[in-house]
């Protein structure tokens, strides 16, 4: 397998460490063989080279909440998937979990059923996400009211067994008939369960996230906020130090201010997801999220009947930049919430999100200005290079 190098990197591993300035990396499609000081370097003179020129050179992100992008949904089926997954990694997103709305429950056992195939032969994929049909109705955001359901531990097997291991994440509201005992079989079966769209007090959160349960999607939407008498799910999750706190950072859904409240108390925890929907990378118009119709002005997506967010246009470059710029995190602490954050919280933070020997070689150079990526690499190949 043919040897490149990166040289003259200011390198950010991933872990949220300050970075390594004249650094070198060496990898090739088995993954990255060197990562550190230049001075340390092994001999590499026939690799093929990408200078860097002092540029911040980072993992590849990791996205576990995207449900589509340039007008296709993970929901419509493989091709459709391929579609979006393209325009995601064009944006520096080079693993994914695919996540699926609300549907009929044979319609969201058939769509994981159809999905599975290109989970199990696309390694940039780690995995699939049902969001739905286990929420409540009180936060359902855009998820179709009629079509919620109890997370009852016979419909959370019966989707986990769709799957056939590829199952990564599963967003519930734990309050609901069944919820809890759903939240421990999921950690049983080593799928993150997460608590979201949910109406949670305080308690039912805190009890849910001692039974089980690990993440919580996306942080202040949909779900009660936080009031002094009544804290909610958000105080919930910060005060417990095993679960990671998803964040959609476009502006849009949570304020600059209060994301960087999040990143403050808990920066070890955050993980930066985009919650995309098939509108990402187009042209604003009128979207279906599911079965619901969408109008997205200005890339702010919003349910066509209700006043609802539904999902958004992010993509994962962005989510980083507007991090450090618009909301005040060192870059270093950015990387890590897009990187090895999203990895661990769905338990795969051993194989994944660091440029450490022996990881995949998911590579990132970012412009030093704008800190949106210049060069993609993906297992060891080249995906786009300005």
């Amino acid at each position: 397998m043919k040897l490149k190098k990166i040289v003259n990197a200011t390198l950010h591993r991933g872990d949220g460490s300050r970075p390594t300035s004249n650094a070198t990396v060496i990898f090739n499609e088995s993954g990255i063989i060197f990562a550190g000081d230049t001075r340390e370097a092994p001999s590499a003179e026939d690799a093929e080279c990408i200078d860097a020129s002092g540029a911040p050179v980072c993992p590849g992100y990791i996205d576990i909440h995207h449900h589509g992008a340039a007008g296709h949904a993970y929901d419509d089926g493989p091709e459709a998937a391929q579609a979006s997954l393209a325009a995601h990694r064009l944006h520096g997103t080079t693993r994914s979990v695919l996540s699926l709305v609300t549907g009929d429950i044979d319609k969201v056992e058939q769509r994981i059923r159809d999905l599975v195939p290109l989970v199990k032969s696309d390694p940039l994929i780690l995995g699939l996400h049902p969001e739905g049909p286990c929420l409540h109705p009180d936060h359902k955001g855009a998820h179709p009211e009629h079509l919620l359901r109890d997370p009852e531990p016979t419909i959370v097997e019966r989707l986990i067994e769709a799957g056939e291991g590829t199952v990564k994440q599963f967003t519930l509201a734990p309050e609901r008939t069944g919820g809890l005992d759903s939240c421990a079989l999921l950690a049983k079966r080593g799928v993150a369960a997460a608590v979201g769209h949910t109406s949670a007090t305080f308690e039912q959160a805190e009890q849910a996230f001692e039974t089980g349960a690990s993440i919580l999607t996306h942080a202040f939407n949909g779900m009660k906020g936080i009031h002094h008498r009544a804290p909610g799910p958000v105080i919930a999750a910060l005060r417990n130090e095993n679960v990671w706190i998803e964040v959609i950072n476009d502006g849009i859904h949570v304020h600059p201010a209060v994301v960087r409240s999040l990143f403050l108390e808990a920066s070890e925890r955050i993980v930066l997801v985009t919650d995309s929907m098939s509108a990402t990378c187009n042209p604003d118009g009128e979207y279906m999220l599911g079965d619901l119709p969408v109008i997205v002005t200005g890339g702010k997506a919003m349910l066509k009947e209700g006043n609802s967010l539904a999902g958004s246009t992010l993509t994962m470059d962005y989510a980083v930049s507007n991090a450090v710029k618009n909301v005040g995190v060192p870059l270093e602490v950015a990387i890590a919430a897009a990187t090895h954050h999203p990895a661990k919280a769905i338990g795969v933070g051993d194989e994944f999100g660091l440029i450490e020997p022996n990881y995949p070689a998911d590579l990132l150079i970012l412009d030093p200005d704008t800190l949106l990526p210049t060069t993609i690499i993906a297992a060891g190949n080249n995906i786009y290079a300005a």
